[in-house]
């Protein structure tokens, strides 16, 4: 996540002309509108992975740490 970021966040640095470019002649949408939209999509993704595996190999791993600390 912290790569798409920054690498969008260079691209609005070192690139601003080609994110202002429209996608299609004639019309009001950028490069950088889908793009941004992208980097929100991906980390809610991102985010939801990182949430199924906490609740799944995360939760297991620590039962057995608390259990081998109570034996």
């Amino acid at each position: 996540m912290l790569v798409i970021y920054v690498g969008f966040i260079l691209l609005i640095a070192f690139a601003p002309g080609w994110l202002g470019t429209p996608l299609h002649a004639g019309t009001s949408v950028t490069r950088g509108i889908p793009l941004g939209i992208g980097v929100i999509v991906i980390s809610f993704i991102l985010t939801g992975i990182y949430v199924w595996r906490a609740n799944g190999e995360f939760d297991r791993l620590t039962k057995s740490v608390l259990n081998e600390v109570k034996a």
